[in-house]
């Protein structure tokens, strides 16, 4: 009796301490151990998504189940020069392969946690009992402490691994959002020649309206002045822009948007493949994935913008939108009318001067701070797409940032702080323009270069 009270105390204990074992694969890390023993013979394992603990998607035979958890998503030239030598398939089978050794790696540690747990107990429980045979005793519980946990294992868990090679993404684990389904919407669109998805920047928030605006392109922001009306007028195409303030890669790209009027704006990559003669989607988004601008607010307000908890939340948006930027790649890949596309990063909207914005709390330290985690996501967003095969485009806006004499920023008293205004976003236009010649394949013949936001603020 003694022996199996040590036995079961030992492993539940050790269950609860034996350390996560990490394993890593295309960026993703995580780490691998198990949950306590369920009364169910089968279920699913636990996942701790970014803090968000919830059910695997596939079940686990036997009491005993993964409990998996995702630390970090990150790219890299490393990762991505082993993706594009490697290809999709061969990554996708280290992930599996790496999750199944991990697991077999936990349990080896759990099991001589565990033979270490049931030693202490009983090596008292012979010395209060004066037994001579105190090593009989001692090696009689190890074996039965291997052999229980060893074979329960064996027994009601010997399908784990199998269903762990099985996980080929981390979306194999958890499923698609449903808000991310990507079924199409509306009616079919073989006019449109270029798509443009994304956010405020995209829509020229804070711009003036054209005539006779829908509700929706009201609430999101869309102005005839946006980039898309000048690429439009640059290349002789029907541009249909879709972008809509505030949206983000869940809510807004991949899945429905609530608008501030309450309204619902539909998923926007649906309604771009919706346009199946279009040769090209050009994509800006990122800044409300990370919430950039409470970011920026709250850097403005506070004495100090690198501050622990600050750069941690930030480091944390930066993840989930990594793994959520993937997602939006792979769709815009598997597009059965495989456009070009292209990923416009962020301008830079602070200069060297911001004496204008020291009123607001703006400091050269703080822009330094901001700028830095600017640099981060434009790194994410140009590498992921050089994952891909797509195009990246990359508007400078030097000499026109906040604080100088012609901005191509909107300032504190405009209508949209930071979004470029019409100047500006000429000059997206113009860095797009200038990345078409790259693109595979090219979206359309072109015509001669526009002229500079130097000298005409907009087309048409």
């Amino acid at each position: 009796m003694t022996i199996v009270v040590v036995t079961a105390g030992a492993i539940w204990l050790a269950l609860r301490v034996a350390p996560l074992q990490t394993v890593s694969a295309a960026g993703q890390i995580a780490q691998v151990g198990a949950t306590l023993p369920n009364a169910s013979l089968r279920g699913p394992g636990e996942l701790d998504l970014f803090g968000e603990v919830m059910a695997t998607k596939p079940d686990f035979p036997g009491p005993i189940r993964p409990r998996l958890s995702l630390e970090h998503i990150t790219i890299d030239p490393q990762v991505v020069q082993m993706l594009r030598a490697d290809g999709p398939a061969k990554v996708e089978l280290t992930l599996s392969q790496q999750l199944a050794a991990g697991w077999e790696h936990y349990f080896l540690w759990e099991t001589l946690i565990a033979v270490g747990f049931a030693a202490v107990p009983l090596i008292a429980v012979a010395a209060v009992r004066r037994k001579p045979a105190i090593w009989r005793l001692l090696t009689a519980g190890v074996v039965v402490v291997v052999a229980v946990n060893v074979g329960g294992i064996a027994l009601t868990a010997s399908g784990t691994p199998k269903v762990l090679r099985s996980v080929k993404t981390v979306d194999d684990l958890v499923g698609v959002d449903p808000l991310a389904e990507t079924s199409p919407v509306g009616a079919a669109q073989p006019g449109v020649q270029a798509v443009v998805i994304g956010d405020s920047t995209a829509a020229g928030w804070g711009l003036p309206w054209g005539q006779n605006p829908t509700a929706e392109e009201q609430a999101c922001g869309r102005s005839p002045e946006s980039y898309a009306t000048d690429l439009a007028a640059a290349n002789q195409w029907n541009v249909l822009n879709l972008a809509c303030g505030s949206a983000t890669i869940e809510n807004g790209l991949l899945g429905p948007e609530v608008l501030y009027n309450g309204e619902v704006a539909p998923p926007q990559l649906p309604q771009a493949a919706a346009a199946t003669n279009a040769k090209l989607i050009v994509v800006s988004v990122g800044a409300d994935d990370l919430s950039w601008s409470v970011m920026t607010k709250l850097c403005a307000a506070s004495a100090v913008c690198d501050d622990k908890i600050s750069s941690a939340f930030f480091n944390q948006l930066l993840d989930t939108f990594t793994r959520n930027y993937y997602q939006l790649l792979s769709d815009l890949e598997g597009l059965p009318s495989h456009p070009a596309v292209l990923v416009n990063e962020y301008y830079s909207p602070f200069g060297a001067d911001v004496g204008c914005l020291q009123q607001y709390g703006m400091t050269p330290a703080k822009v330094k701070v901001l700028l830095s985690r600017l640099g981060q996501l434009n790194k994410v967003l140009a590498q992921g797409a050089g994952l891909f095969g797509f195009g990246v485009a990359a508007p400078r806006f030097t000499g026109h940032e906040l604080c100088t004499a012609v901005p191509w920023v909107q300032g504190p008293s405009d209508q949209a702080p930071l979004h470029p205004n019409a100047a500006g976003e000429l000059a997206i236009a113009l860095a797009d323009q200038q990345a078409f010649p790259l693109l595979s394949p090219p979206p359309v013949m072109l015509p001669s270069p526009s002229p500079s936001p130097t000298t005409t603020p907009a087309l048409g």
